[in-house]
């Protein structure tokens, strides 16, 4: 099913990368690019994380008539710390300025420290606690 949604997809944004189809069947994650050049990444859910993260989900207005359903921010930070690039700490730092005093970063820890304990990279809760506690 995935394959099909990967494909519909592809057929009208531009990917990110030539095995974009290839890639999105191995990790889950279709690497899509819009018309002004704004980076897609699609995650095809499967997780009991990813399910709470749909629910947690709103919807984004971003002109009339264009609206994009959008993960919270924690669930965002959650996304990123759990991806361990230096780019994505940058932008957890981002998200967690901007939505200074509005976040639930008890919500965040509880997701995101079973994800870890799965990854077997539990430096990524010291790196989110260093971050937060700034």
């Amino acid at each position: 099913m995935e394959e099909e949604y990967a494909g519909l997809l592809i057929s009208r944004f531009p990917p990110r990368r030539a095995d974009a189809l290839e890639f999105s069947l191995q990790t889950r994650v279709l690497l899509l690019e819009d018309v002004n050049q704004v980076g897609l990444d699609i995650a095809f859910g499967a997780m009991p994380f990813e399910e709470r993260a749909i629910k947690r989900s709103t919807d984004y207005s971003f002109a009339p008539g264009v609206t994009l359903t959008t993960c919270s921010a924690e669930d965002l930070i959650i996304y990123k710390a759990f991806a361990d690039r230096d780019r994505d700490w940058s932008d957890v730092q981002g998200i967690l300025y901007r939505q200074k005093g509005k976040l639930n970063i008890n919500l965040i820890y509880k997701e995101l420290k079973p994800l870890v304990e799965l990854k077997e990279e539990p430096e990524i809760l010291i790196k989110l606690k260093k971050i937060t506690a700034s």
